[in-house]
């Protein structure tokens, strides 16, 4: 995988998806073989839609902003809030930054997590199912973004189901498989050819 790819991962459920993106992730070690990244990768990470409670406390600028809050410091400098207004205006939440995440819509939501793991300018961002609970406009709002990322720089790993997403946005796969894997440049993956619309 290249710097600006848009990696689609594929695969039945139960053949190693989420143990692969928490191997990226190092939350767990492999049991055999290595994975080999560049030291000091920043990654972000964009799970599963998760619906937020109505009366949930933070505004959307307050969610995002919590990607900051890793020091005693409990509140933002100058630097840290222009960040954050950056981050909001480019995933279009401007708007609604001061509303209760709460009361966002749903594609407003997966938004607000993607602009809080774009906070920390990541090199890699990891999609972890994350369009598998929104309607069509709100994954392609999604996932558009997300492409005009890529297309200065940014790699993507999208792990889906959805193979129409994949056919449009993605540039390589992977397909995982209980007995092994395959990869290749997105056109040459057989069941886009086949015409099959889920894995």
């Amino acid at each position: 995988m290249n710097e600006g790819d848009f990696l689609i991962v594929v695969g039945e459920n139960g053949v190693g998806k989420t143990t692969l993106v928490n191997a990226l992730l190092n939350r767990i070690k492999p049991r055999s073989g290595d994975i080999s990244m560049a030291n000091h990768l920043r990654i972000g990470y964009v799970p599963q839609f998760r619906n937020v409670d109505i009366d949930y406390p933070l505004s959307v600028r307050n969610f995002v902003s919590l990607n900051l809050l890793h020091n005693w410091r409990p509140w933002l400098s100058r630097k840290e809030r222009a960040q954050v207004k950056r981050v909001l205006k480019q995933a279009d939440l401007e708007k609604i930054a001061d509303r209760p995440l709460g009361l966002a819509s749903g594609g407003e939501k997966q938004r607000a997590y993607l602009a809080q793991a774009l906070l920390s300018r990541p090199q890699l961002l990891i999609l972890d199912e994350s369009t598998a609970s929104l309607d069509n406009e709100m994954k392609f709002e999604l996932l558009d973004l997300v492409s005009r990322f890529q297309q200065n720089g940014l790699t993507v790993i999208f792990i889906t189901h959805d193979m129409d997403l994949a056919q449009r946005y993605g540039t390589r796969y992977l397909m995982m498989k209980k007995d092994g894997y395959e990869s290749g440049p997105i056109n040459e993956l057989d069941i886009l050819k086949g015409g099959q619309s889920n894995v």
